[in-house]
């Protein structure tokens, strides 16, 4: 079941926080950087994730927190080099990341998950066919969905 919301993803009361970045990516910006701030452990243990696995573009990564789970759904392509910003979010790396998602939920028996709109800051996606997509795969799970459409700093979204 979906959700949309708005409010501060942050102040989601869901078992998880997904977010979209890319493989070796820094968190420098948007919700990774909160995230980042926010958890610091997670940012550590999903640098050393991708110097030892080598993720792909399309997959997810899961970290589980004292608190909350963390999903680093891999949307977009990776940095040209260390030092470089990620690159561009595809639908394609969406509709895989998003049923690695799937595969998650099911396997943790997740009962809640927050997404934000995903792919479509620093990945470029295009809002609409995004939010199709997260329909088609997420719409049909037990678990409670909560879509923040509109990020509202500092609002408790109505979950």
């Amino acid at each position: 079941m979906i959700k949309e919301v708005t409010g501060d993803i942050l102040l989601s009361e869901a078992q998880a926080i997904a977010h979209g970045v890319s493989p070796n990516d820094h968190f420098n910006s948007g919700l990774a950087l909160t995230l980042r701030e926010a958890y610091p452990a997670m940012y550590k243990d999903f640098r050393h994730h991708c110097h030892t696995a080598h993720p792909k573009s399309g997959e997810a990564w899961l970290w589980k927190g004292p608190d909350k789970k963390i999903v680093s759904l891999l949307t977009q392509e990776a940095p040209i080099t260390e030092n470089s910003n990620p690159g561009k979010a595809s639908i394609i790396h969406v509709n895989h990341a998003l049923r690695d998602l799937v595969k998650m939920i099911e396997k943790e028996r997740l009962n809640s998950v927050a997404l934000p709109r995903l792919a479509t800051g620093v990945g470029g996606l295009n809002w609409e066919e995004v939010r199709e997509v997260i329909y088609r795969y997420l719409g049909g799970l037990d678990a409670h969905i909560y879509l923040y459409a509109q990020y509202s700093k500092g609002v408790k979204a109505a979950e």
